[in-house]
């Protein structure tokens, strides 16, 4: 990987795998720490790459690991801490983006999902923007961005369970 394709790569991906490791995480700091320790180790690791993936899920999947390598060291630390996979046990969607599987098919929904539920659900989930500044963006009320916003969650929850149901 070319040093302009590793920058391309960055801007391209950045914001992305900063919000997938913040619903991991919680924790903005954290966030921003284990999303340059992911470029950084796809920059140290380039040659491991597999065409056959998406670079974005090349690079979720290192956030993924680093993020469960943080969790196994703040526990070595503070033993009486949840173990890593309490954290992600929660069952609504913003908890199961925790998931490498489940937060695919959650963008895939997302990715499909008709506005304004799209881009208020990203900026509540992904943004962590309150529900006042989503409605000053659209110019609505607040009120209308936390309906806005259950609703998305309804609708990606349905789908989720409809697209669970017909795997089976």
């Amino acid at each position: 990987m070319r040093k302009m394709d590793y920058e391309q790569l960055y801007n391209a991906c950045y914001m992305q795998v900063y919000s997938y490791v913040m619903t991991l995480t919680k924790n903005r700091d954290l966030a921003e720490e284990i999303t340059q320790h992911t470029f950084y180790k796809a920059l140290a690791s380039k040659s491991e790459f597999r065409k056959g993936s998406g670079e974005l899920t090349w690079l979720c999947a290192i956030a993924k690991n680093a993020f469960f390598d943080e969790m196994r060291r703040q526990k070595r630390f503070a033993p009486d801490a949840p173990a890593d996979r309490d954290l992600l046990s929660e069952c609504d969607p913003e908890a199961k983006a925790a998931d490498t599987d489940a937060a695919y098919r959650v963008h895939l929904i997302l990715h499909r999902l008709e506005e304004p539920y799209k881009e208020v659900f990203s900026l509540r989930v992904f943004g962590e923007l309150p529900f006042s500044r989503i409605a000053s963006l659209f110019g609505k009320t607040e009120s209308w961005a936390r309906v806005t916003y259950h609703r998305a969650r309804l609708k990606i929850k349905e789908r989720m369970d409809h697209d669970h149901e017909t795997s089976l």
